[in-house]
């Protein structure tokens, strides 16, 4: 199956055949967003993918995966702020 996703460079291709007007690539962007155009992206899903497994997957590993975020009150290494190693 051939890729049928409208890039700025073939949007860009196409005014230049159809009107005999040249569009650079970032100005094809803008005109498209000028016409209420966004990107879109298309869903690309594997055909055998199952849900249910991935499903299963994030529930009981993703949470051991993800990093752990900041703690709280954590110290700073700026000069500026208090609780720096500096000012001890």
């Amino acid at each position: 199956m051939e890729d049928q996703v409208w890039t700025a460079s073939r949007v860009a291709t196409l005014i230049g055949r159809k009107f005999h007007v040249s569009y650079s690539v970032s100005g094809a962007t803008r005109l498209i967003h000028r016409l209420g155009f966004s990107p879109q992206a298309p869903a690309r899903r594997v055909a055998e993918r199952d849900e249910r497994a991935v499903t299963a997957w994030k529930e009981a590993t993703g949470a051991e995966v993800k990093e752990p975020g900041r703690l709280a009150g954590a110290t700073s290494a700026s000069r500026t702020k208090p609780g720096s190693p500096a000012d001890r």
